[in-house]
C-alpha cells in the first residue's frame, strides 16, 4: 500500500468547525483513496496562532517565512496548534475516518534543536522516528500531526509544518507528499500569475531559491519538497487546498498544481 503525506495549512484552515468544506472534502478524499493509499495528515495553524497572539497582546514577526518564537510565544503556539489538531481530528472522525491526533512530541516522533538567536524556539535539524506513524497506519488509523517538536532537554519547539511534512514523508517512505495551502501553483515570478509552473525540477527550485524567485512562506514549502525527494519520495505536489476535493484533484491531475521533480 502506498503512503501519502498530506500537509494542509494557510487559509485552507480558516474554518475549523465540523462543517468546514475543506475538512469535509479532505475526509471524503482520504476515504476514497484508502483502498490503495494510507494517509498521514500534517497541519499548520498560522492564522490561529496569529489570532491567539493578537488576543494576548503579542506581535508576530517572520524571518524567511519562519515565525520568530521566544519562550513565551512558544507556549501560545503550542496552545493554538493543539486546538487546530483537535478540530481537524474531530472533523475527520465525523467524516468516517479513524483519525488520531498527535504532535511531534508524542512518541518522540520529531526531535530537533532550536535555531536560537532571532528565531528563538524555531526548530532546526529535524530528526523523525517514523515507527509510531507506521504502526498507526498498519492498524488502519489516519494520524493527524501538529508541528511541535521537543529538544534534547524536553523543551518545546515550533516547527514549520511544511518541513515536518517533508521529514515525515522521508522517514516513512511515502510515495507522495501533497502540500495543500491557499495558492494554486509555484510561480516563476511571484508577482505574475501568468508565470505559474505545472512542473519544476529540483535544480530549478534551488536556482529560484538562490535568486529570490522563491521567497517568504514558499521557501520552507520548496525545501520540504527537496528534502522529501532526496529521501526517496516519488512525487511532491503543491496545490490549493481550498479547491473542492483538492487531494483527489492532485492525485488525478484535475486541478492546477506544481509537481516538483528530481
Amino acid at each position: 500500500m502506498n503512503r501519502v503525506v498530506i500537509k494542509v495549512g494557510g487559509h485552507a484552515l480558516d474554518r475549523l468547525n465540523a462543517d468546514s468544506p475543506v475538512l469535509r472534502d479532505l475526509a471524503e478524499d482520504i476515504g476514497a483513496i484508502r483502498a490503495l493509499n494510507a494517509a498521514v495528515v500534517v497541519h499548520g495553524g498560522g492564522p490561529q496562532i496569529a489570532s491567539l497572539l493578537e488576543q494576548v497582546g503579542l506581535s508576530s514577526a517572520f524571518v524567511n517565512g519562519l515565525r520568530v518564537t521566544d519562550s513565551v510565544t512558544m507556549e501560545y503556539v503550542a496552545m493554538a496548534l493543539g486546538l487546530v489538531n483537535q478540530r481537524i481530528t474531530a472533523a475527520l472522525g465525523r467524516g468516517g475516518l479513524a483519525a488520531v491526533g498527535l504532535s511531534g512530541v508524542d512518541g518522540a516522533l520529531v526531535k530537533a534543536s532550536a535555531h536560537g538567536g532571532q528565531l528563538g524556539r524555531v526548530a532546526r535539524e529535524l530528526r523523525v522516528d517514523g515507527r509510531l506513524v507506521l504502526d498507526l497506519l498498519d492498524e488502519g488509523w489516519t494520524p493527524v500531526i501538529g508541528p511541535v517538536a521537543s529538544d534534547a532537554a524536553g523543551e518545546l519547539l515550533n516547527c514549520n509544518a511544511d518541513t515536518v511534512a517533508g521529514s515525515i514523508a522521508a522517514a516513512i517512505g511515502a510515495a507522495t507528499l501533497v502540500l495543500l495551502s491557499d495558492v494554486d501553483q509555484l510561480r516563476r515570478d511571484p508577482e505574475d500569475p501568468g508565470s505559474a509552473l505545472a512542473s519544476v525540477s529540483s535544480a530549478d527550485v534551488r536556482t529560484m531559491m538562490a535568486d529570490g524567485s522563491i521567497r517568504d512562506g514558499m521557501i520552507p514549502k520548496m525545501q520540504a519538497a527537496l528534502d522529501a525527494l532526496d529521501a526517496g519520495a516519488a512525487r511532491v505536489v503543491l496545490a490549493n487546498g481550498t479547491r473542492a476535493h483538492a487531494l483527489v484533484g492532485v492525485l488525478d491531475g484535475t486541478i492546477p498544481s506544481t509537481e516538483v521533480k528530481r
